[in-house]
Order: C-alpha cells, then sequence, then structure tokens
C-alpha cells in the first residue's frame, strides 16, 4: 500500500461497516463465557457435559478467539484516520477532539465494567488509543513496520508466559496448585454473587475482578490490539480501506486465511486439553492462536471485502448499516448477557453448557446488530455514538 488519502466522497464505504459487524458477531460468541460463568476461570469441566459443548468450544476458539477483537482493534484504528480526515476538511484542530474522545471512551468503559460487563475492552482501547496518537503523522510503510514489530512484542509475551507456566508446572507444581485454589475461591465467589445476589453486590465484584483482568488484558491483548490499531491507520492512509477489491484483500483471503485458520485449529485443539487457566496447555494453545490469529483476521477482510464487491443486497444493507454503531450494539450485547445470566435477570448464570451458551450469544449477536441497523434506519448515529459524539465535540457538531 502507499500513501494516498481515502475517498472524500459523501458515499460511505460498506467495506469497514460489514468488517465492524463481523466483529460484533465473534465478540458476543468469545465474550459469553465469562459472563455466564466465573470471569477469572471461564467454562469449568461441568460446562462440558456433551461432545456438542467440546465441538462448539473448539469452533470458538479456532474461529474467533483473538481474531475478533483484532478486528475491532483494525477498526477503531481506521476510526482513528477517518477523526484525521474528517478534522483536515473543516480546517479544525484535531488533539482537543481526540483527547475528550479517549476520555469519553474511558468513562464510558468504567461505567460498563459496573454496570454490566468485567471484561470491557473500551477502557484498554482508550488507553492504547493515548500511544497512538503519537503515530498521527506517520505514513503508511512506518505503520507497518511498527504494526509488525509491536505485534511480534506480543508473540514474544505470550512465549513468556507459556513458558513460566511450563516451568511452574514442572518444577514447582505446588505453588500452581495454590494459584488454582486461589481461581477457584474466587470462581466460588462470583457464582455465589451473580448467580444468587442483588444488582449493587454484582456491580462491586465486577469493578473487584476488572482491577485484576485489565492488567491481563493489558498484557495479553494489548499490544496485539495496538498493533491492529497500526494496521487500521495504515489501511486508510494506503487506500486500501476503501478499495475492496484492493490486491491486499485478495491475497489475505487465498494465502492468510488458511494459513490462519489451520494453525488456529490446532490452538484451539491444544487449549480444549486445558483443565484451567494457569495449565500450560492454555498457554500454549493461545500462543498458536496469538501467532496465526492475524493471519485468519486479515483473511476474513479479504473474504468480507469479495462480499462488500458483489452486488447490494438486503441483508448486505442491513448488517452494515448495524456496523455503523458498533458501540451502542457492543454496549447493547452486555446489557442482554447480564440480564439472561445474572440473578437479577433470569438467573442463568452457571447453568448452561457451552455449546447452550454459543447460540445464545449468536442470537445476542444477531439481536444486538439488528437493534443498531434498525435504530440507524430513523435517526443518523447510534443512541451511544451520539452521547460520545456531543462530548468529543461539546455538542457543535
Amino acid at each position: 500500500m502507499t500513501d494516498r488519502p481515502a475517498p472524500a466522497g459523501t458515499e460511505r464505504d460498506i467495506l469497514p461497516d460489514l468488517v465492524r459487524a463481523f466483529a460484533l458477531v465473534g465478540i458476543a460468541l468469545v465474550n459469553v463465557q465469562y459472563l455466564a460463568w466465573p470471569a477469572m476461570t471461564g467454562y469449568p469441566d461441568a460446562a462440558f457435559a456433551t461432545q456438542g459443548d467440546v465441538a462448539a468450544y473448539w469452533v470458538v476458539n479456532a474461529l474467533f478467539l483473538l481474531k475478533s477483537y483484532t478486528l475491532f482493534a483494525f477498526m477503531f484504528g481506521a476510526g482513528f484516520a477517518y477523526q484525521i480526515l474528517s478534522a483536515q476538511r473543516r480546517r479544525a484542530g484535531f488533539s482537543a477532539e481526540y483527547w475528550r474522545r479517549i476520555v469519553g471512551l474511558f468513562v464510558l468503559g468504567l461505567a460498563h465494567v459496573a454496570l454490566l460487563f468485567q471484561g470491557d475492552i473500551l477502557v484498554i482501547y482508550a488507553i492504547l488509543g493515548a500511544f497512538l496518537f503519537l503515530f498521527r503523522n506517520a505514513g503508511t510503510r512506518t505503520l507497518i513496520r511498527w504494526a509488525i514489530a509491536v505485534y511480534v512484542v506480543q508473540i514474544l509475551i505470550v512465549v513468556a508466559l507459556a513458558g513460566l507456566a511450563w516451568l511452574g508446572a514442572t518444577m514447582a507444581p505446588e505453588i500452581m496448585a495454590a494459584e488454582a485454589a486461589a481461581l477457584q475461591e474466587q470462581a466460588d465467589r462470583a457464582t455465589r454473587v451473580f448467580g444468587s445476589a442483588g444488582f449493587a453486590e454484582a456491580a462491586a465484584l465486577r469493578l473487584a475482578e476488572w482491577s485484576e483482568i485489565v492488567v491481563y488484558g493489558l498484557m495479553l491483548q494489548g499490544p496485539g490490539a495496538f498493533a491492529f490499531f497500526l494496521f487500521g491507520l495504515a489501511a486508510v492512509r494506503g487506500g486500501a480501506i476503501a478499495d475492496a477489491g484492493a490486491p491486499i484483500w485478495r491475497r489475505s483471503r487465498r494465502i492468510f486465511l488458511p494459513v490462519g485458520l489451520v494453525g488456529s485449529a490446532a490452538g484451539a485443539w491444544v487449549l480444549g486439553q486445558a483443565s484451567v487457566m494457569i495449565d500450560p496447555k492454555m498457554l500454549i494453545g493461545m500462543m498458536l492462536i496469538t501467532l496465526f490469529g492475524p493471519f485468519a483476521s486479515a483473511g476474513y477482510i479479504g473474504l468480507i471485502a469479495r462480499w462488500a464487491e458483489a452486488p447490494p443486497s438486503a441483508t448486505k444493507t442491513f448488517l452494515a448499516r448495524g456496523g455503523t454503531a458498533t458501540l451502542t450494539a457492543y454496549l447493547t450485547q452486555s446489557l442482554i448477557f447480564s440480564l439472561i445470566f445474572n440473578a437479577y435477570g433470569l438467573g442463568l448464570f452457571g447453568s448452561l453448557g457451552v455449546a447452550a451458551c454459543t447460540a445464545i450469544a449468536f442470537l445476542v449477536a444477531l439481536v444486538s446488530i439488528g437493534f443498531a441497523s434498525l435504530w440507524r434506519s430513523r435517526f443518523e448515529r447510534g443512541p451511544m455514538e451520539v452521547l460520545l459524539r456531543r462530548w468529543t465535540y461539546l455538542g457543535t457538531r
């Protein structure tokens, strides 16, 4: 890709919105286990009662784990580029608007944690977004080089964690057993609170768990997300995001996709052999998926680009419109999940197998995208987008 600005016409490119919609489906499928079961441990053995549960777990990990969030991050970087272009067209200052947006995301993320889901990604995006500002004037080639370098750091972190887990299991099994017991104690508390307590106690526990999860998330996913911020910014700078027929997307679906899926499938199989979060097999599986996931993510964009080139259809238009209100759809998913699984809702926490949770997650994803699309058919922006936009531009736009 070479440096050239994206077209500034009035017609909105459909590819970015279709990517966002696809990412929303994957995020729901991956996140559901941390809303239906204790977030510190994920699915326990009891959730794998049938072969359907085992198969569902493998499919989600092979196809969506560490891929949906990278697509989300990719579009965050693209959105950053669109903000810069918008400011340039308006001959307006960009810095103040951007930092207000970052602060707004941070506050929304904290509210999301307390009210709905301790696995929130908005706070992490706000933190990483502060560093993205440093790359606002970087060229396409520079962005790609930095993105690759940062993702290599992500791989090295996961390799190091897998190595430490293996050493611990081999040389200090008593310490690993104590850590597993501590995690189980936290899981038991989560089962009691989310399964039978009221909203206030659930909110307090979400905030307490988040203080640990955010550190883990920044370490295990932060560099990877930031790398895809840079890739997304580069895709706009180089014009590929506005060109569904760009050579990079053909190469992605023909070459990167099969490589990424084979490697991710192997990682998902290893994950399926793990018993607890700190099991070395769990981290080795994550290592494989971290290594091959970006290839699959690029391949998905290649497939979506191919679909974007196809003649218009009602389904494509409906999904793309839902992808224009990603923040609203993302928060809607958490709201529905919390009402399904928590005691102040249907109270299904800790009671469903993996296959049932996966089916629910798929339906919730469709409902959230459908809600966002229907809302956008009547209003210019989604409700959460309006809220964030008014703060970002102080009500001037």
